[in-house]
């Protein structure tokens, strides 16, 4: 198929199908698969391909006309020439069609783009056959809708609507590496790349200074081959295909003893673009390996994981060991002989809050909230106040933390460690047994938790709620405190908590649970012997429940007083197109589900499934669907939306959220405290407008998606090297999705989602139909021996199957086959050993 000048698509946010036209520069349309016109067009030419911006004034009238279209681009990790943004409605996605279109457009960069006439857009129907075609639309789901637990792939091939295709012109702007026509210009205020329109239509879009090369592992030499296309091959990924235009395409290097930096760079500038100066930074070391794979993951995605200036530790107290001054004793309330203590993963060393419950005459209680004081040691403007800002959080991989703090601060200063002084910002209920609140109180505290509780510890307590608990079983408790004292208080917070989660779900709040795996790590070499998924116990939801009490609270009172200037966090409806689709998957397939609202959603999930093995398995890919058309949650400055109806957060259906209660690694909690500080008259009011506050909060959005996408890959880097070291493994699994030479599956032991395709396995033939609107894919299996007559196999969506995961050539790739029927015995891990959850709750 080709399509006749540039286009945009307006189409469902899903797997992209069939859409692969390629723009060249001026302005000729032509098909991916014709090598020959590419190259023919790519050949022999030293100029850029890629054009000049325009100026900032024609991206800001377009804006404010209405003309242009912005939104974070999306890059498809599978087909890196696709790319889409989401329509202003939020109901589909305009579709980018090429690198060139990009123009050195990143995933996650602000773009801007202009559509055609209405009459000339057209409806093209996609082709469903490319098994290429995953992993566009990447769900991040808010943590207060499924906890800590990471997102999952979206769900690809169960619908079959057409694709609206809009022809368009593409816009860019300014670059935020000084080049082009003007410099340092970022239209809405945060480093993320904008864009303007071109008289000839193209899209382009700077990339950043930083070149990273990674030496494919086993390749040892290496030559320079200077005829070879500029976009046809590369010396080496940054990480993975998935960025592969990202940073480098330059030419293939074959034979030669070291690697001529010097000639690559050339090579690449020329090759890449001439109007850019790129600097090569450094090889990253052996591709495959777990240390440089994170590595070019942190820079793929920005994060600073370098260590922190002289600068900015001379903002940290110098005289060791630091103790609270005595002023401070005088503006706080003194809770040092309180029962407080933390629930934590018991590898976490960043503790920054802390619970209590104190049992009152009246049978109901005195409960507490207490979160670290950062705000006291991060100074408004200082150099360590500007790389908490430009971090903007702490970023948990497998096998360590990248801190938005010094250590000093994250772990010790900061940190709520047992039997240690320290400053908190405390939230403080009379509450009922039933979780009313009766009375309210904000203010600056200190505190000297008692003991250091793991989940684990704390778990043992609710379930064990008559039994003591051996002294050897829990961590060190102060002398002041009795180990009976802090089981009590347990008990009361769990009881206090299940009744406020009850209150909340019949409010209408909802919650997706998503499989999360974690990991037991070799103490020696790192690498990873065993995983399982996460359980999300009552323990975890005790902490969960008062930390959502907390940060509602603290954001009905900052937004009281600074209704023009609080920092606030909404999360938006789903997405209506995809939402309508997945209503009519569900009325296909027989399940009666309501997706009226949040509440009504969270119902349907919790009853509408048994508890046998079969629909808990069903329960667990609905989940999986249902995350796809949830939006992000946002931060945002309140007076930067007219109608208060957007300030609410979906999930938890309230009207005011916030996040107050991780400063160590959110740096909008940091923004939350020093309001909060205002509000209530500790400090004057912050010098910051609302479209500043509002730069502040685009930014930590920006580096929390960041976040949660280092977070992922890193799951599936040391999954991956898991199937290589151990595999193959062998696990249960359940079609989410059917295509017509493929079909998805969940695979239920390791919470992973992969693509089976009929071409890998021994088929004498297979066969795509519909039953009725239901996809149907009928396997004929080869036979085992020759007396044997081919076994048939039919895979619908939610068939029960089994299957292999198996390590590719290719490093650190491994891939799914069908497990043949009737076919005895499990490959893989058994009896894995318990891990700990390396990740902070919400």
């Amino acid at each position: 198929m080709s399509h006749p000048d540039y286009r945009l698509t307006l189409r469902p946010l899903e797997t992209p199908r069939g859409v692969s036209s390629v723009v060249g520069p001026h302005g000729v349309g032509a098909s991916p698969g014709d090598k020959k016109s590419k190259n023919k067009s790519l050949r022999g030419k030293k100029k850029s391909i890629f054009e000049t911006y325009m100026s900032k004034e024609d991206v800001s009238e377009g804006l404010k006309r209405g003309t242009l279209i912005q939104g974070i681009l999306r890059i498809n990790p599978k087909k890196f020439h696709e790319a889409f943004i989401p329509s202003p409605d939020g109901d589909r996605d305009i579709f980018i069609d090429g690198v060139v279109a990009r123009n050195r457009a990143l995933n996650g960069d602000l773009v801007v783009v202009k559509l055609f006439p209405e009459e000339q857009w057209k409806v093209i129907k996609p082709d469903s056959n490319d098994k290429e075609t995953e992993g566009a639309y990447e769900s991040y789901l808010p943590e207060e809708l499924c906890g800590s637990l990471l997102p999952q792939q979206s769900l690809k091939g169960y619908n079959d609507s057409p694709d609206v295709i809009i022809e368009a012109q593409f816009d860019d702007s300014d670059s935020e590496d000084g080049h082009g026509n003007t410099q340092n210009i970022l239209v809405d205020g945060v480093k993320k790349l904008s864009v303007c329109l071109h008289e000839k239509g193209i899209f382009k879009v700077s990339i950043s200074e930083t070149v990273v090369v990674f030496i494919p592992k086993g390749q040892k030499s290496y030559t320079v081959d200077e005829e070879t296309e500029a976009q046809r091959s590369y010396l080496a990924c940054p990480v993975s295909h998935r960025k592969l235009e990202k940073r480098m395409l330059v030419h293939q290097l074959q034979k030669m003893r070291t690697p001529p930096w010097h000639r690559i760079q050339e090579l690449y500038q020329r090759s890449h673009c001439k109007d850019q100066q790129r600097q090569l930074a450094k090889s990253l070391g052996q591709a495959g390996e777990i240390e440089p794979e994170t590595e070019g993951i942190l820079t793929e995605y920005g994060v600073d994981f370098s260590d922190f200036s002289s600068e900015v530790l001379e903002c940290l107290p110098q005289g060791l060991p630091w103790t609270i001054p005595p002023e401070e004793f005088n503006k706080r309330r003194d809770l040092r002989k309180d029962c407080i203590f933390t629930i934590d993963p018991s590898t976490a060393r960043d503790l920054d809050d802390a619970l209590s419950c104190k049992p009152l005459t009246d049978g109901n209680f005195e409960v507490g909230v207490h979160i670290a004081d950062v705000s006291y040691f991060v100074p408004e403007g200082s150099d360590l106040d500007k790389v908490a800002a430009e971090r903007a959080t702490s970023v948990y991989l497998v096998q360590k933390v990248i801190p938005m703090l010094p250590r000093l601060l994250c772990e010790e200063l900061c940190s709520l460690n047992p039997m240690t002084d320290k400053l908190t910002f405390s939230v403080i209920w009379t509450l009922t047994p039933k979780g009313k609140i009766l009375d309210e109180w904000f203010g600056r505290t200190i505190i000297r938790s008692c003991t250091k509780l793991s989940y684990e510890h704390a778990q043992s307590m609710i379930e064990s709620p008559t039994k003591k608990i051996p002294e050897k079983e829990l961590p060190p408790i102060s002398p002041e405190h009795t180990s009976e004292e802090v089981h009590r208080a347990v008990l009361n917070l769990h009881g206090i908590a299940k009744e406020l989660r009850k209150q909340r779900f019949v409010d209408g709040a909802l919650r997706l649970d998503q499989l999360k795996l974690a990991f037991t790590l070799d103490h020696e070499t790192g690498l990873p012997q065993g995983c399982h998924i996460y359980e999300y116990r009552d323990s975890n939801k005790l902490v969960e429940e008062f930390m959502l009490l907390a940060n509602m609270a603290v954001a009905h009172k900052i937004h009281r007083a600074f209704p023009e200037r609080a920092l606030l966090r909404r999360h938006p409806p789903p997405q209506t197109k995809m939402l309508n689709d997945l209503v009519e998957f569900c009325d296909q397939m027989g399940l009666s589900m309501d997706f009226s609202s949040a509440g009504a959603l969270n119902k349907s999930l919790t009853e509408t499934f048994g508890d046998d093995k079969y629909s808990l398995a069903r329960k667990e890919v609905l989940t999986n669907m249902c995350s796809r058309p949830m939006q992000m949650a946002l931060y945002f400055c309140s007076g930067m939306l007219q109608d208060q109806a957007q300030f609410r957060h979906y999930a938890l259906n309230v009207p005011l959220y916030t996040h107050f209660t991780s400063p160590i690694r959110r740096f909008a909690d940091v923004l939350v405290h020093r309001l909060l500080a205002a509000t209530l008259g500790y400090r004057e009011v912050p010098n910051v407008e609302p479209d500043a506050l509002q730069k502040q909060a685009d930014h930590c959005n920006d580096r929390r998606m960041a976040s949660k996408r280092v977070q992922e890959l890193s799951t599936s880097l040391f999954f991956s090297v898991l199937v290589k070291e151990s595999g193959p493994l062998e696990s249960e699994a359940m079609v989410l999705g059917v295509l017509n030479q493929a079909f998805d599956v969940l695979v239920l032991r390791y919470g992973v989602q992969k693509r089976v395709y009929c071409n890998a396995l021994p088929l004498r033939s297979h066969h795509f139909q519909r039953v009725g609107k239901k996809p149907e894919l009928t396997l004929l299996w080869e036979p085992e021996a020759m007396e044997q007559e081919p076994v048939r196999q039919v895979i619908t969506i939610f068939s029960l199957v089994e299957v292999v995961l198996q390590a590719e050539d290719a490093a650190l790739k491994y891939s799914a086959i069908l497990k043949r029927p009737g076919t005895e015995g499990l490959l893989g891990l058994q009896d894995e050993e318990e891990c700990d959850h390396d990740q902070q709750e919400d």
